[in-house]
């Protein structure tokens, strides 16, 4: 199965190792992943990584390395420093160390424990005008003094460069060495690589291109006019240009460009002008989630956690049913626009009107997670918290009491008397907490006093749309600007707690190159909605015939108008509002079923076709993608239209003789079997037309 160069790297000399055998030969080949994110954690591309160095140490063993920034603080407390296992990369670090810069070895303490070799930048900044001139004569790229975070990569490529170059002198032909680099951050190493030919394979992989995200940020009607933009002005004007060339230099150094979804390659054609050569998903690893037949009992348990937060978060007001009350959240960087809160929030208010209306007994409360610049948790919150303590020790004082007078009572053979056995003390201990509980004020929308109150797109669009958890409203706002933790004193839950709490997360995102968030909800059985114009979405459309049916719900944002994608998700949440609770149930088992297709075991190994232009399909490691889809439940689909009662206000107690044909272990036996079915990643099917925006080469 040779490895062929890239035609738009036909000028640069580099030598690709090539295989014909049907394995991969493991033992031949050093494999190194570099991303800005090794150890340190910013965004979704350190995911990607951790959850995947399992399955990639299983298959390359000692020979996969992890290269990134040295931070002393992630270094402390999570690597465990040892010495390398091949002799020629203790050669080469000594080569940089023995130059005044530091490298570090030890192995990442995650799953898997693979190897990471981590460059100190600040001790080796004394080089950086220096290796600006390197990258100008290169190939005429400048970077500003004043873009800190361009500097930084510029440094961090350097040294790997230089590391990667002291390597293949130690080395010679054998062992051969592939470099996987991720984003522009990583970039300006594979620029360097390249052009001091250093004889290595290398790999691109691009998880949003700069100039998408800013775009889309900006309101920019993105994807009707991908062909129509002119790329160098729009990098220019946002001042991001030396990045965007940096970007785009190394998606045409990279003997291979690869992307995360069909989306982002369609964007990546436009703005980078290079078609992928292979659409790589983004997985998860699915067992650090699964929770087998537990996972519905684990719901239960953080649903009960949430409900102590919103007793007291909503003291005082506490006028809605919370057996009734249904939890959405939301939650990733504070994007607004490209995260989806803008088109949120409106489908929220139309919500709450459609809820009011039909006089429906369905609260829905909603967690906005998103961080945002805070001083200090506010007070009433936290006020909030402290009377719903105190008044569930008084709840349990007050208990006491009349469980002991009730049991001698029984003792003596009486039945109490229950207008005595409560004294006076007790009531008035009872009355005092009552009133302790009265406010004045509505319950806060946001969990912390916000450095920019007034500007904050959140807080400024619900007071547009006048959602201030007033007591008529249906629907319930609470922005907590900050990432969950156990630690808090305010909501001491871990995100994964707080999902498997949730009833729904909703991630009407415009801009998502990939889309972790739903693809977590999914492997924790909890149902999400989410987008056509995300990774996951069309991922999603892709490989399942239907998937509203298996709790995966799909917002048009590419060929619909803003106003009836927004109709869409509103419909998706209030029809989710009307399901009876046997009903979710049965969703979240259907959506926790899917969680194998979003496993790395499934996503980590698959040859792309433009290396194999003849594939056979009983090749061993060949995974056979076309036309797979992931079928229909065979019960009814948990849709409220087919087996709702007549009324909005029906019961969430189920009648035994239920119409609803559903047997949970014969349905799960049979998605079993067809999940291990193979299927393809990226192949596009006989047929099927390009959508607008689309250019094939």
């Amino acid at each position: 199965m040779p490895l062929s160069r890239s035609l738009s790297m036909t000028s640069l000399s580099g030598v690709l190792p090539q295989w014909e055998d049907d394995q991969l030969p493991v033992e031949d080949l050093l494999l190194f992943e570099v991303a800005w994110e090794v150890t340190n954690k910013v965004g979704g591309i350190y995911t990607v990584i951790q959850t995947k160095a399992k399955i990639t140490v299983d298959e390359w063993g000692e020979n996969y390395f992890m290269m990134g920034p040295y931070f002393e603080h992630n270094f402390k407390t999570q690597v465990e420093g040892c010495d390398p296992p091949i002799p020629a990369i203790r050669r080469a670090m000594d080569a940089l160390i023995s130059n005044g810069c530091q490298v570090h070895f030890g192995r990442w303490l995650i799953e898997g424990s693979p190897y990471v070799i981590l460059f100190d930048i600040g001790s080796a900044a004394w080089n950086l005008d220096r290796w600006k001139g390197d990258l100008w004569d290169t190939c005429n790229i400048g970077l500003p003094y004043h873009d800190r975070e361009a500097n930084d990569s510029l440094i961090l490529g350097s040294l790997i460069a230089w590391f990667f170059k002291e390597l293949t002198d130690q080395l010679g032909d054998k062992p051969n060495v592939i470099a996987h680099f991720h984003e522009w951050q990583a970039g300006s190493g594979l620029i360097l690589s390249r052009s001091r030919k250093i004889p290595m394979a290398t790999v691109f992989t691009t998880h949003a291109t700069l100039l998408g995200r800013y775009l889309c940020a900006g309101n920019a009607d993105f994807y009707n006019n991908l062909d129509k933009f002119d790329i160098d002005k729009e990098a220019g004007e946002r001042q991001i240009y030396h990045r965007y060339c940096l970007e785009r230099a190394a998606v045409h150094c990279a003997h291979v460009f690869t992307t995360v979804s069909q989306i982002t390659a369609v964007e990546a054609n436009h703005m980078l002008h290079r078609k992928p050569d292979v659409v790589t998903p983004n997985g998860l690893n699915v067992k650090k989630f699964s929770a087998m037949h537990e996972f519905q009992n684990l719901h239960s348990t953080s649903k009960a956690r949430l409900q102590d937060f919103v007793r007291g978060h909503f003291y005082g007001h506490l006028d809605f049913n919370l057996d009734k009350t249904l939890y959405f959240f939301i939650a990733g960087r504070y994007e607004f626009s490209n995260k989806g809160a803008d088109i949120f929030l409106e489908a929220l208010s139309r919500l709450n009107y459609l809820l009011r209306v039909h006089r429906n007994d369905v609260t829905v409360v909603v967690f906005f997670i998103m961080p945002a610049k805070t001083n200090n948790f506010n007070v009433e919150s936290l006020k909030g918290q402290a009377i719903r303590k105190q008044l569930w020790d008084t709840a349990h004082t007050v208990k006491e009491k009349f469980g002991k007078k009730l049991y001698d009572a029984l003792l003596r053979g009486e039945i109490p008397d229950m207008n005595t056995i409560l004294d006076r003390d007790d009531l008035t201990i009872m009355k005092r907490a009552i009133y302790a509980t009265q406010r004045h004020s509505l319950p806060p929308v946001t969990t912390h006093n916000m450095l920019d109150d007034s500007t904050d797109p959140i807080l400024s669009n619900v007071r547009r749309i006048g959602l201030f958890n007033s007591r008529m409203d249906r629907v319930k706002i609470i922005f907590h600007p900050e990432f969950l933790s156990s630690t808090s004193p305010l909501l001491p839950m871990d995100y994964e707690e707080f999902v498997r709490g949730c009833n729904l997360g909703v991630f009407p995102s415009y801009y998502e190159p990939w889309g972790y968030t739903p693809g977590e909800c999914t492997v924790m059985g909890i149902p999400s909605v989410t987008t056509n114009l995300s990774g996951f979405g069309c991922f999603m459309e892709e490989h399942v015939s239907d998937p509203a049916a298996y709790g995966i719900y799909i917002v048009d944002r590419r060929f619909r108008s803003a106003d009836e994608s927004c109709n869409q998700l509103t419909q998706f949440m209030f029809s989710f509002c009307q399901q009876s609770r046997r009903q979710r149930i049965i969703q979240r088992n259907r959506t926790e079923r899917l969680s194998d297709l979003l496993d790395w075991r499934y996503l980590g190994r698959v040859w792309p076709d433009p290396f194999d232009p003849e594939p056979n399909p009983e090749q061993k490691g060949y995974i056979l993608t076309e036309g797979f889809r992931y079928p229909r439940p065979y019960s009814v689909p948990p849709s409220p239209s087919a087996s709702l009662h007549s009324t909005p206000h029906h019961s969430d107690v189920e009648d035994e003789d239920d119409d609803e044909p559903y047997d949970e272990d014969e349905e799960a036996e049979k998605d079993r079997m067809n999940i291990k079915a193979p299927f393809t990643l990226g192949a596009v099917p006989d047929g099927k037309k390009d959508q607008p925006g689309e250019s094939r080469n």
